[in-house]
């Protein structure tokens, strides 16, 4: 059975003009994005549509860059557009049909050469270039030929390996309920890529006349190495074609839909996840940085100052034609990070208290408090070092938070808090308290915190948990949102981003 690719009507009868087709699958397209989280206005969606009026959807590449120029903000953001991109227009032309995937889909040289070469001695090869059937290649002939695929750097003949290994090796069955990662495994388990790469270093070796040097090892093992990563995406490009054309766009879609790093949960990213994240936060806390310092350069103005403003009118005969104001002089806040390490919040400790030491620039002093029964300041773990991974690691393995049996107690942690810094908090003191407030059902004292209230200049609560589990269990954190100046989910870095501006 075939599956044609839908070319027709992407562009209409005008030069240039765009296809009815194309406009409704950009409007899906783009509203795939926005799902996964991407935003998308109006305006860039009108410059969406306008740029590729120019660009020939056969141009695949240039077709994606087009869209990802109008519609992509931030690097940290190119992941989930380039997979929905590759999900819509999977099988957007000719190239892309997923047919019977017979020996034509193989180039000539590719066949001539290889065919010849893997059955040279055993004379199997007679014939099949006739037969017009991939199937009756055999594993050894299919495997010589993506080696010298490989070799070569043959992009086109990669590809053509690729449809051919998925069909013959993945087992895809119309309608079964199974994801790509499946098939992607029982695809490569059935090619040695990594046989075939010590081939083509120990090839590599033989063909140089003097030997390879260490450093031209490493080059030639890096080049081969990501030809080979090249033919995996090629692979997975190929499943993805079959998926969408079996289960359609829109269940597609849905299915490979992920977060954008802003959007991940502290408290559940997988290890992939927390990479990500980490990589998102550096950039994010460079900006934040440069927000923080223009919102205090560019205060709103103060009251009139009266005495100025008569003053200057002298200067127009007494007419006061330009008000004075008294300009406020905001001083940098000072921060108390009182953080639950504790084993169910750790993660999300670990990332507030990261962005707050990377852009404390904004704050004339930040001090660090970590606690679980017990509590300990860690606020000399940051100083001095440019590393704050290793500070942070420092912080969950040197700091002294355990004072019975390790489990979360809030209340004996707040008051031996209270009882060694209470009285170093003052009026330019910003206190954040980070923690689920589950606490065992442990006595809560939160008087801690209503003295923190009276004292500070400000108190606020970030919890990593959905709002609907506050106070079920042992959570309390409505008891201690009483004294607070706010309580905020703050469950990603979208929400740690916005909390930032109530800093300042």
């Amino acid at each position: 059975m075939t599956v044609e690719a839908d070319t027709s009507g992407l562009h209409g009868d005008g030069e240039g003009a765009v296809g009815d087709a194309l406009t409704d699958l950009l409007a899906g397209f783009i509203g795939e994005l926005r799902q996964a989280g991407l935003p998308v206005s109006l305006t860039e969606n009108l410059d969406a549509m306008e740029a590729v009026r120019h660009i020939p959807l056969e141009d695949r590449q240039a077709f994606k860059y087009a869209l990802a120029a109008t519609m992509v903000k931030q690097h940290a953001h190119w992941r989930v557009f380039e997979t929905v991109f590759e999900v819509y227009f999977s099988l957007r032309g000719a190239e892309y049909t997923i047919d019977d995937l017979n020996s034509d889909d193989l180039p000539d040289t590719l066949e001539d050469e290889d065919r010849d070469g893997a059955n040279g001695q055993t004379g199997q090869g007679q014939g099949k270039g006739q037969g017009g059937a991939s199937d009756s290649l055999t594993p050894e002939e299919l495997a010589k030929m993506l080696y010298n695929a490989l070799l070569k750097g043959d992009v086109s003949a990669m590809q053509a390996m690729a449809r051919q290994s998925v069909k013959r090796f993945a087992g895809m069955e119309p309608g079964r309920p199974v994801g790509g990662t499946y098939y992607l495994y029982r695809t490569l388990r059935n090619l040695d890529l990594d046989g075939m790469l010590e081939q083509m270093m120990q090839q590599a070796r033989e063909e140089s006349p003097d030997g390879l040097t260490p450093f031209e090892e490493r080059l030639e093992r890096d080049e081969f190495e990501d030809r080979i990563e090249k033919f995996k995406k090629e692979i997975e490009a190929e499943i993805r074609r079959r998926l969408v054309a079996d289960r359609g766009v829109e269940a597609m879609a849905k299915t490979l839909r992920k977060p954008l790093p802003e959007d991940i949960d502290f408290m559940h990213a997988s290890r992939e996840e927390l990479g990500t994240l980490r990589k998102a936060l550096q950039p994010l806390t460079r900006r934040l940085a440069v927000r923080l310092a223009r919102k205090r350069r560019h205060g709103r103005k103060g009251p009139l100052d009266f005495r100025a403003t008569v003053r200057h009118s002298l200067s127009y005969g007494g007419v006061p034609a330009e008000p004075k104001f008294k300009y406020p002089r905001p001083a940098k806040p000072e921060i108390f990070v009182v953080a639950d390490i504790s084993g169910s919040v750790a993660a999300f400790a670990r990332f507030t208290l990261h962005l707050v030491y990377a852009i404390s620039g904004q704050f004339s002093k930040v001090r660090s408090f970590v606690f679980i029964d017990g509590i300990d300041e860690v606020t000399s773990y940051f100083e001095g070092t440019e590393d704050i991974v290793e500070a942070i690691h420092r912080v969950n393995t040197e700091a002294d938070v355990i004072w019975v049996d390790g489990h979360s107690d809030y209340g004996h942690a707040f008051e031996a808090f209270w009882n060694r810094w209470g009285a170093e908090i003052g009026p330019r003191t910003t206190v954040i308290i980070l923690g689920d407030a589950r606490n065992n059902y442990h006595a809560s004292q939160s008087w801690v915190v209503k003295e923190m209230r009276h004292k500070a200049r400000h108190v606020y609560w970030l919890n990593p948990e959905p709002r609907a589990y506050w106070d079920t269990g042992d959570s309390i954190v409505g008891e201690y949102g009483n004294f607070c100046d706010g309580t905020f989910e703050c469950r990603n870095l979208r929400q740690l981003e916005k909390f930032v501006d109530h800093l300042v």
